[in-house]
């Protein structure tokens, strides 16, 4: 017999696209490989409530499961989510056709990519603050733009200044990139700062791409929704979803808002890949917006607990930290220790069992910081910082 020659394939990271191997894997997934084989951690890394979605919600996808309702939806989502939806938007902000500018997605995270998809052609450019959170540049990147990160700073409340963003515009900036507020941060921004960002997006026609999620996560502020500044509806596309307010991230149920030609843009995308957002979170989504304010409102209030009591816990161990006005992060400074970031949440997990995020995650100037999660038990978080209070006493300077 004849020798045959072999066309086994040496390696199939040749046949892998540029924008995929252009992407890191996320500093947060990266990290958190550590916890599965970690016992006894305490938690204050994952993004996550741990409240239980309210149980009218959950009565209403049962029901919507025992009476059939299994079917595939309008690829914009259930008629009656989006009338819902407009009414809620209306009593907050503003108002939106729920036939043409709404369009219910798979999550927040699947209107952020449709978004950058519709948007940008190869090369375009967005503006980002760094730090931000990390779909931010991984979605431009694979949508085949470029992120360009515009530096933010503790002293400054980590808020994106509307001169500083002036400065990074080039020929190729195609959007704006904001998320107020803001995870890691927990900063949000006040209405003149917004407003002069509107001015610059007026000045230079650019898009803005406002993530809304944390909107209603607020504390002794009031959140200011990007596209109900002046003449910023139609140059807006807000993104928003159920998942934090209403404690339903594993739910997956989102929307974009927008004018109708960019809501048709997305449209076309989604119904290719998605098709609709799974009816039974729909349903449960349309019992939310009916009847579930005074517990989001409850669990705010709970939060806020929990936000004072972890500041106050910070700095007595040593750790300073700006004030977080918004959703459930606090992202104090560990430049005391002289670690990096990686390193220190790599040894706070190893050496105390307490996982939070290293800063380095989120974008360069996240280094030095990390990000805690209070959306935990007061009794894990009052733990959590002991332990936080015995590592850091093993490796600040001594006075």
């Amino acid at each position: 017999m004849s020798a045959v020659k072999s066309n086994r394939i040496k390696s199939t990271y040749q046949f892998l696209s540029t924008r995929v191997n252009n992407v890191s894997p996320s500093g947060i997934r990266k990290f958190f490989d550590l916890l599965s084989s970690t016992e006894g951690v305490i938690s204050l890394g994952v993004g996550e409530p741990d409240f239980v979605t309210p149980w009218q919600i959950r009565e209403a996808a049962i029901y919507s499961l025992e009476k059939g309702y299994t079917m595939y939806t309008s690829n914009y989502g259930l008629p009656e989510l989006r009338q819902k939806l407009a009414e809620h938007l209306e009593s907050q902000y503003l108002s939106y056709d729920p036939n043409t500018e709404l369009l219910i997605t798979t999550g927040v995270s699947e209107g952020l990519d449709l978004t950058l998809r519709a948007l940008l052609n190869p090369g375009d450019e967005v503006i980002m603050p760094d730090p931000c959170y990390v779909a931010y540049p991984a979605c431009t990147l694979l949508a085949e733009g470029k992120p360009v990160l515009v530096p933010t700073v503790e002293q400054g409340n980590f808020q994106i200044k509307a001169g500083d963003i002036e400065k990074w515009i080039s020929p190729r900036t195609k959007a704006i990139l904001i998320g107020y507020p803001a995870n890691p941060t927990g900063a949000v921004m006040p209405k003149d700062e917004l407003a002069q960002i509107a001015n610059t997006a007026d000045k230079y026609d650019l898009i803005v791409i406002s993530d809304e999620v944390y909107g209603r996560l607020v504390y002794d502020v009031d959140h200011v929704c990007f596209a109900s500044l002046p003449r910023m509806k139609d140059r807006t596309i807000l993104l928003g979803g159920f998942s934090k307010a209403y404690a339903m991230t594993g739910w997956r149920i989102g929307y974009a808002a927008a004018n109708h030609e960019i809501i048709e843009a997305m449209t076309k995308i989604h119904q290719y890949t998605m098709l609709c957002a799974p009816i039974t979170a729909q349903m449960a989504a349309i019992e939310a917006l009916k009847s579930a304010d005074n517990e989001v409102e409850a669990m705010v209030r709970d939060y806020d607990r929990r936000r004072r009591f972890m500041l106050e816990g910070l700095k007595d161990i040593g750790l300073t930290c700006f004030e977080p006005k918004g959703a459930f992060y606090t992202f104090p400074s560990i430049k005391v220790t002289g670690m990096t970031s990686q390193k220190f949440a790599e040894r706070l997990l190893l050496e105390e069992k307490v996982a939070v995020v290293p800063g380095s995650a989120f974008g360069q100037c996240g280094e030095g910081y990390i990000r805690c999660c209070y959306a935990t038990s007061l009794a894990d978080i009052e733990e959590a910082l002991k332990r936080m209070g015995r590592f850091i006493s093993k490796y600040s300077p001594k006075t």
